[in-house]
């Protein structure tokens, strides 16, 4: 297993996470406006400094539209 946080499947899931952002039309502020979070939660998020945990995702595909099952197939 890898030590880092920075696998190819990480870089994957955060692709998906972008797109599905840019597919709802939204903004990172306008999602971070949604989540209750700084908009630079969405951005550390975006640029894979900061790692989600599973209910992250949940609130992240609430948001977006999209299951849980897209992201992490």
């Amino acid at each position: 297993m890898d030590k880092t946080i920075r696998t190819k499947e990480y870089a994957r899931f955060i692709e998906k996470l972008r797109k599905a952002r840019l597919e709802a039309g939204l903004k990172q502020i306008e999602v971070a406006k949604k989540l209750k979070r700084p908009q630079s939660y969405i951005s550390r998020v975006e640029s894979g400094e900061y790692r989600l945990d599973i209910l992250e995702v949940k609130r992240f595909a609430k948001v977006y539209g999209k299951s849980v099952d897209y992201f992490v197939k």
